[in-house]
């Protein structure tokens, strides 16, 4: 074969090879297209809160006689308590009980107890912690010892999604994602429970917006799904629940956000002991702070909060 004609040959092969890799990159190009990147199509993750120091490493108290901890809650504000239809109790609060006591190694009893009753209780020696999302308020840390905030409830927007028609609106539907920032919001009608922290916040921060006060949570939830308001302002574990719900997942999501001003929203909620019991205090925040390390707290939070409020 001559030089030439192998070069020609060469050449030609090379052609339509890569005549063929066009076509196999035009290909996968329009099937990226259709189907999207995987990574960027995907749902993130929710944020897990973190209220602990990464490069704090506080030490193991001696536990002394400790061998067993009552734990109190109540049994009526899911997901954080509550008993499921066979009877048992469960929730956030349930679980993170047992997983500290799991991280102490000794015996755990989680009792539930009518709301008004956890406290006195607590203070007659009928119990020796309540777990049962108690804020940390100046007359709560008067009265009894509190460990370090486990967990804070941020408030949130939550808007309407573009796919949500409007049901039965009684005024035109505003753009389903609207802006929230001030900026965004001014003129917008905004729905919050009236005399509430929330309702404070609003009128504080976003003064040109337009609050529409109802009297609870679940009229202020209708009118966004009606489609009567442009956004709503609350409690973000409260909506983070709607919103994992049927009704809510079908019209709503989040916006702009957390808010978590102490001023107005609190410090968080804390397992509230005894002040005689300084050790045991002691034993709850150092187990707390290894549930965080561990990953266990995440993956409580994961379990019972799928909709992060975060």
């Amino acid at each position: 074969m001559q030089p030439v004609q192998s070069l020609s040959m060469i050449l030609s092969c090379t052609a339509t090879f890569c005549r063929i890799i066009l076509r196999v990159l035009a290909v996968i190009a329009f099937g990226y297209a259709v189907v999207g990147a995987p990574t960027a199509s995907a749902e993130p993750a929710p944020f897990v809160p973190s209220f602990w120091d990464p490069a704090q490493r506080p030490d193991k108290p001696d536990l002394g006689g400790l061998r067993v901890i009552r734990f109190m809650t109540e049994d009526d504000y899911p997901p954080m308590h509550f008993l499921t239809e066979d009877g048992r109790l469960a929730g956030f609060n349930v679980d993170l009980a047992r997983a500290l006591c799991e991280e102490l190694a000794v015996a755990c009893t989680v009792q539930a107890r009518r709301w008004d009753t956890l406290l006195p209780s607590l203070a007659e020696g009928r119990g020796d912690a309540v777990l049962a999302s108690l804020r940390a308020t100046p007359t709560l840390r008067r009265d009894f010892a509190l460990t370090a905030a486990y967990l804070r409830t941020p408030a949130r927007f939550a808007v309407r999604t573009a796919a949500a028609p409007a049901v039965g609106a009684t005024s035109a539907a505003a753009p389903a994602t609207p802006d929230v920032s001030p900026r965004g919001l001014a003129g917008r009608s905004v729905a919050v429970v009236e005399n509430t922290a929330h309702a404070a916040y609003l009128a504080a921060f976003f003064p040109a917006a337009q609050p529409k006060a109802f009297g609870d949570l679940d009229a202020a939830r209708d009118a966004l799904r009606r489609g009567d308001v442009d956004a709503l302002f609350g409690d973000g574990l409260t909506l983070a629940v709607w919103l994992n719900s049927t009704e809510g997942s079908a019209c709503c999501a989040f916006a702009g956000g957390p808010y978590l001003e102490s001023r107005y929203f609190g410090e968080g909620v804390a397992i509230a002991l005894r002040r005689s019991e300084p050790v045991l205090r002691r034993a709850l925040d150092w187990a707390l702070w290894r549930l965080a390390q561990k990953g266990t707290y995440a993956e409580l939070y994961l379990r019972y909060f799928p909709v992060g409020f975060y």
